[in-house]
């Protein structure tokens, strides 16, 4: 029997689509392969949004040929589509897939004939990701995705739809759509069409969560322009299914640094769409990307952002000092910031991320919240937890007894958790026993 490996870096989408290819393999014979033996064909989904994503895909090419010397090594993924010759290059390389729309094509040459609309789980994973949409159009100057996945595409609701129900029966609790612009689903499904029949993100939520109630949904990361009336309303109507969780991407919270990012709104709109989230639901979690260190950034304009992620109250702020990415206009921008600032920077945004997150958890004490059950674990005091995810977002404890495996106890549940007390890292919960639990 054939084996196969699989290596993903990067995003979401790209999870997704690795776990395309391998069940499209597994569906004609092919197997995993072990992790301590060698396989027959190795699948590499490489990355390039940093330099540092390029030089990790080639370390990982590098070492699933050295570990497999006689598999049959195809690489995929940003970075191969990006700089197609220099993956080629690279030793053991058989293929380069240049193109995410080729998948089936790959497939295809491997002989499977009846090729997947979709996936059937996530390997290894206790929630699953859907894929329901491609490609950028904006042009972020330090971004260089929108060149290499710059096909703006929707997927039809049909095969979305089918794919959920199977994740659902195959006992997935919590899905999460994504895509390289998850707000402008639909956008080219309504060309030409009159408004009343477009087709949405928030149309698209509501056709999902009517499958089943017993699981949710959670949307990946969303421009705040993007985040309409329709979508909070179906947040709130949908409180139990839809997570009360929005992952905004902010980037700079100074007008003048937006205007050299190239994004497409100041700061005071991405503020008041936020006010608007937080108005119109019950302490929903707004979490968010932050680039310090942009050229040309003054501690001025630092502040700016500093001030923004104060008002909005992000309870996470994923920090990324800026790194010149080849090919885009931000790598040969004048006023390029030294690391030594932007380290300086990025321990001053984390140290309001902690005082922003502690408030925020201040605010879910007492409260019941939706907790997907994903690890255990023992603590140092000897005391054993159940670990999971918050329909917030927040990560939670929760103090168990006994077998995990019997009844509410056990993982890949969603129980509803009274929230006692946080610690700034973990939630600390207790489950009702007498619960429904999915």
């Amino acid at each position: 029997m054939a084996t196969v490996k699989t290596v993903t870096l990067g995003c979401k989408v790209n999870q997704y689509e690795t776990e395309f290819v391998r069940e499209g393999l597994l569906g004609i014979g092919y197997a995993d392969a072990p992790a301590d033996e060698p396989a027959d064909l190795c699948i590499v989904n490489t990355c390039t949004v940093t330099n540092e994503g390029d030089s990790k895909s080639r370390q990982v090419i590098r070492r699933m040929h050295r570990d497999n010397p006689d598999a049959r090594l195809v690489v995929m993924g940003c970075y191969a589509t990006r700089a197609p010759d220099e993956v080629r290059q690279l030793p053991g390389v058989a293929e380069v897939v240049t193109d995410k729309r080729e998948l089936p094509d790959l497939l295809g040459r491997f002989g499977v004939i009846d090729i997947p609309t979709g996936i059937s789980g996530l390997n290894h994973r206790s929630r699953a990701y859907v894929k329901v949409q491609d490609g950028c159009l904006l042009r972020c100057s330090y971004c260089i995705i929108p060149k290499v996945r710059p096909e703006m595409y929707s997927r039809p609701p049909g095969p979305i739809l089918d794919e959920i129900r199977r994740m659902i029966d195959n006992g997935y609790r919590e899905i999460v759509l994504t895509g390289v612009h998850l707000g402008h689903y639909g956008v080219d499904f309504n060309k030409n069409k009159p408004k009343d029949q477009w087709m949405r993100l928030s149309h698209l939520v509501r056709q999902i969560v009517a499958l089943d109630p017993d699981f949710r949904v959670r949307l990946s990361s969303i421009e705040a322009t993007e985040v309409t009336r329709e979508l909070v309303d179906v947040l709130g109507e949908f409180g139990d299914q839809v997570c009360p969780h929005l992952h905004v991407c902010l980037q700079s919270g100074s007008d003048s640094v937006l205007r050299r990012m190239k994004r497409r709104w100041g700061s005071q709109r991405f503020v008041d769409r936020c006010h608007f989230v937080t108005e119109h639901l019950d302490r929903p979690a707004l979490t968010t990307d932050v680039i310090v260190g942009f050229p040309g950034e003054t501690d001025g304009e630092f502040e700016e952002t500093l001030n923004v992620c104060q008002q909005v109250g992000f309870s996470k702020i994923h920090m990324f000092p800026f790194s010149p990415r080849r090919d885009t206009p931000a790598a040969s921008m004048d006023g390029q910031i030294p690391k030594s600032v932007k380290a300086e920077r990025g321990k001053i945004l984390a140290a309001l991320e902690t005082r922003t997150k502690t408030q925020y958890f201040d605010s879910l004490i007492g409260m019941q919240l939706r907790v997907l059950k994903e690890n255990v674990i023992d603590d140092s005091d000897g005391e054993r937890f159940l670990s999971g995810t918050s329909c917030r977002y927040a990560p939670v404890r929760i103090p168990v007894s006994g077998d995990i495996n019997a009844g509410p106890q056990r993982p890949g549940k969603i129980v509803n958790a009274l929230i006692q007390s946080h610690d700034g890292t973990f939630l600390r919960a207790e489950a009702d026993p007498d619960q429904h639990t999915a």
